[in-house]
């Protein structure tokens, strides 16, 4: 199928790879027009049909800049994604106040200054759908990674926290929930955990960023027109038993 979101206009950020990569291009094929905010530099963008800009998710005047832009030159946000995010595998006394504030930095105050800047002008065409990138750790306990839970739980509840605020206004907020995913972001895991994960799963096997990309299509599309204040999970059953 082609054209779900033909007409829209869509801004995915750390798109430069990984899930987000996936998602950007599979959003164009499907009609959008596609904007990737990042830090990271990506490969091959000439050849990709996304326009790939620069972004520091954690500026607040980097936000106002990159939105405003994208209003100014085609007149409207349809879809906003926040996927950038970091994760570290220390544990909460291993957890430095330094690693703290950049996780929460980039993890979690990145969706609020996204969804603060976007938000106005959804509203003033009274439609417009979010999703916010979490993960299965936002649902579950592990033990690590204590400052990237931290985040992956606060995402479930300020997105179902902006769908119960604007509903009425036309717009709808979920969060996504992915399970292991073979991504860059992942690599630095470990052979432990990811064997862990891989046998943890019903599927027996790790997913791919299209899988998720595929899930966030649907949100975004007008498929999920009476989805809001949701979370899909996209884990091979991770969470299941």
């Amino acid at each position: 199928m082609v054209d779900r979101l033909k007409g829209k206009v869509a801004l995915v950020t750390g798109a430069a790879r990984g899930i987000g990569r996936a998602t950007a291009e599979l959003f164009a094929l499907e009609g959008a027009t596609v904007i990737s905010g990042d830090v990271l530099e990506a490969e091959d963008a000439g050849s990709s049909p996304v326009e790939f800009l620069p972004l520091d998710v954690t500026s607040r005047e980097g936000w106002k800049q990159i939105v405003d832009g994208i209003v100014a030159r085609h007149g409207k946000i349809d879809i906003l994604m926040n996927n950038a995010a970091v994760c570290y595998y220390e544990p909460i006394l291993e957890t430095t106040d330094e690693l703290w504030d950049k996780v929460l930095d980039i993890d979690l105050k990145s969706i609020f200054y996204g969804m603060r800047e976007t938000l106005p002008h959804m509203i003033s065409r009274k439609q417009g759908s979010i999703i916010n990138v979490a993960s299965i750790w936002g649902l579950a306990g592990v033990p690590s990674a204590h400052a990237y839970q931290a985040a992956k739980g606060a995402i479930l509840n300020v997105s179902k926290n902006v769908a119960a605020t604007h509903g009425q206004d036309g717009i709808r907020c979920n969060s996504l929930h992915p399970g292991y995913i073979v991504t860059p972001m992942n690599k630095d895991q470990g052979p432990v955990i990811e064997a862990a994960l891989i046998e943890g799963s019903l599927l027996k096997r790790a997913g791919q960023p299209m899988e998720i990309a595929y899930a966030a299509l649907f949100l975004a599309s007008d498929e999920a027109s009476y989805i809001t204040g949701t979370s899909l999970v996209v884990d091979g059953g991770y969470l299941a038993p």
